[in-house]
């Protein structure tokens, strides 16, 4: 049997250094807006989506709890049931939609417009 070696650890190679280019150039960021939108609006950022669904809020999300918590995603927005979107209260939660009531007027958001959910296949139901 060959005798145990010892093998002692000898110095870390150095890393390679960074390319001088790679260091003084900054990548722009291609979500900033460009900057004539940002001098029309004085240093100011607003970006307004296209109104979707017609101009009427979209329902994007629902979470319900077994202990009751009862949550609508709507435009981007988290609202509980009994508090207020847009001036309209959230009155009701079900697992596909939800009702908003503004006075006498009721409306109801669900999660597939009734043009794309009749245009799911049958086993999607």
């Amino acid at each position: 049997m060959a005798p145990a070696q010892n093998f002692a650890p000898g110095p870390a190679p150095a890393p390679a250094p960074a390319p001088a280019s790679a260091s003084s150039q900054t990548l722009p960021d291609p979500t900033r807006p460009p900057p004539e939108a940002m001098r029309a609006l004085g240093g100011a950022v607003v970006v307004a989506a296209p109104p979707a669904n017609g101009g009427r809020p979209q329902l994007q999300s629902v979470l319900t709890g077994s202990r009751g918590r009862q949550v609508a995603v709507i435009d981007g927005q988290t609202v509980r049931r009994g508090d207020k979107f847009n001036g309209a209260v959230l009155t009701k939660v079900d697992k596909n939609s939800v009702v908003l009531r503004r006075g006498a007027k009721v409306e109801v958001l669900t999660l597939l417009p009734a043009e794309q959910a009749d245009a799911r296949p049958a086993t999607a139901r």
